[in-house]
């Protein structure tokens, strides 16, 4: 009995010993972590809203990590396309996503074949910022307010157009909820991304635009567009002078864009335990927070676990929204 409890205890000692070895090579990983340059995969077109904030992340990513952050944008399919690079990348804390409304919220409801599951394919690593929405048009319209825009459609149902980003992104959303509360027909003019969508709009091409803030503060600032609304509670410290839609009568619409940075699952906790700590203390710095302000979004910087349950809120709102209005992309 003693030379079996031998023999027992030293087999318990050399499983523990074999065991230990994967959480042994996880933390020697993510102590050497990073030691060559990092990828960050953005869904979108150079120079829009998500990709302004991309930059500002991977620039501050850089100097406290020590190695190169890069952009890497592969736009297309409402960000589909670049959800599938960065969710087939190895889990080794190389890639990163910075996804959002688009690419986590709507996109399973939106496409037959997404080629990735958000919350299956990715771990979460923190939400970075919300970004109301804001419904601008150009100044020729006979418009100052949300109420007289309205006022409009319902005058003439089929001619007010309204721009977005591209079909099915948090502009055309945002414009679709519109509709649906208040039984209007305004019709979706896409473009592919921001830029070319608020050039259109500052020129009189298209007559008004549901847009993110980021990209559109300096134009509304220089009186080319203008803004009758924001989404969110509360006014932004960007354009303090426009009112939100709940005081301007509309309590009941709320539509905001977001973003967050995710990992291919089966990276190391250790890892996205260090990438957390970093992207909350940028976050936190009040450069960037003033940067943000000034531009519109605000920062978030919660766990992530909260950001997980956050897009399933967000999944369980939108998925009502896309039924309703019958969106799809084939």
């Amino acid at each position: 009995m003693r030379l079996h409890w031998k023999r027992c205890a030293a087999g318990a000692a050399v499983m523990a010993s074999v065991l230990a070895l994967p959480l042994a090579a996880l933390a020697q990983q993510a102590g050497a972590y990073p030691s060559r340059p990092i990828r960050m995969v953005m869904p979108f077109p150079p120079g829009g809203p998500t990709d302004i904030l991309g930059r500002l992340l991977a620039q501050r990513l850089t100097e406290s990590m020590g190695q190169n952050v890069l952009v890497d944008n592969r736009a297309g399919g409402g960000g589909a396309i670049g959800g599938q690079v960065a969710a087939k990348s190895p889990p080794d804390g190389y890639t990163l996503f910075l996804g959002g409304i688009t690419t986590l919220a709507t996109g399973p409801f939106l496409h037959k074949n997404l080629g990735f599951d958000p919350l299956k394919d990715f771990q979460t690593v923190t939400q970075t910022t919300l970004q109301p929405l804001m419904l601008m048009t150009h100044p020729t319209l006979p418009v100052k307010s949300v109420k007289e825009f309205v006022a409009l459609a319902r005058k003439r149902p089929g001619e007010i157009n309204y721009a977005t980003s591209g079909p099915a992104g948090s502009g055309h959303l945002a414009g679709e909820l519109f509709n649906f509360q208040l039984q209007l027909k305004l019709v979706h003019v896409p473009y592919k991304g921001a830029p070319p969508a608020l050039q259109d709009l500052s020129s009189g091409q298209v007559q008004s635009m549901f847009g993110t803030m980021l990209a559109a503060v300096p134009i509304v600032r220089n009186g080319r567009v203008r803004a009758l609304a924001v989404t969110g509670p509360k006014r932004s410290i960007a354009l303090p002078e426009v009112p939100t839609f709940a005081e301007s009568g509309f309590p009941q619409y709320d539509a905001s864009s977001w973003n967050g940075i995710l990992v291919p699952t089966g990276t190391p906790r250790p890892i996205i335990d260090r990438l957390h700590v970093e992207l909350v203390k940028i976050l936190k710095d009040p450069k960037v927070l003033e940067r943000l302000i000034n531009d519109g979004p605000v920062a978030i910087g919660n766990t992530p676990e909260e950001f997980t349950a956050f897009i399933r809120s967000e999944q369980a709102k939108w998925s009502k929204v896309i039924k309703a209005a019958d969106i799809k992309i084939e």
